[in-house]
């Protein structure tokens, strides 16, 4: 019995190594922005600050099925941001650089709340609030969702910081690739001024719905594709 379990066992060891589960999570930044864009197609064109009563409960009340499953991918997308930023804070930690690890963990936390919060909102008005007789409070509850969506554009901006800066001071990016993150740091920060009634500087406007988020998209690709270049530490943390 003990010889026929032996090879069992050998083939079940690798999946408990502290070196697959960390290549793993090196991974969820990759599965992160897929979830993001799943969830982004299913849930739909979100109504603008402005819109009408009609046209809110159109959106959330008509399409209430696919708001909500949308949230679950939303879900999945930020616990796999999580992961990815937790095995960013490894690779810093293991090349000296602690502190961008910290800022690292700080910034995923404080970025994955607020997007919690805004996946919320959209999923309370799609339960019931939308069907409600307040519309005053659907209206002002739309637009608290937007506003959200401006205000994650300092933790997106920080997060991509704490890469960019502590990757390079470990020396395992290149200068070009360092300047293109300042950038991507720099062009974040600004979709926190987005704050005009209408146009593209507006909070649901084109740079808040579509530039901010693909920046991040973009740096969590290539930061991803970073750690996977590197071997995993051996260590007993994961």
């Amino acid at each position: 019995m003990s010889t026929s379990a032996t090879p069992m066992t050998s083939s079940a060891s690798v999946y408990v190594t502290s070196a697959f589960w960390e290549r793993m999570w090196r991974t969820s930044g990759i599965q992160s922005v897929g979830l993001f864009i799943i969830a982004y197609a299913i849930y739909g064109h979100q109504p603008q600050v402005a819109a009408s009563t009609d046209t809110l409960v159109s959106f959330y009340d008509g399409d209430r099925t696919w708001i909500l499953i949308a949230a679950i991918f939303s879900g999945l997308a930020v616990l796999n941001l999580l992961w990815f930023a937790a095995a960013l804070r490894n690779t810093l930690a293991d090349a000296g650089q602690d502190g961008w690890g910290a800022a690292a963990t700080a910034a995923s936390a404080t970025l994955g709340a607020l997007l919690l919060l805004q996946v919320t909102v959209g999923a309370s008005l799609a339960y019931s609030i939308a069907g409600s007789p307040d519309r005053a409070l659907v209206s002002g509850l739309n637009g608290f969702s937007w506003a959200l969506g401006v205000l994650t554009s300092f933790p997106r901006a920080m997060l991509i910081m704490s890469g960019a800066f502590g990757l390079w001071r470990a020396r395992l990016i290149s200068n070009a690739l360092f300047a293109t993150g300042v950038a991507a740091v720099v062009l974040g920060l600004l979709g926190g001024t987005t704050w005009l009634s209408d146009g593209i500087w507006a909070p649901d406007g084109a740079y808040s719905r579509y530039v901010s988020p693909i920046l991040l998209f973009a740096w969590v690709l290539v930061v991803s594709r970073v750690l996977l270049s590197r071997a995993p530490a051996t260590r007993v943390g994961w």
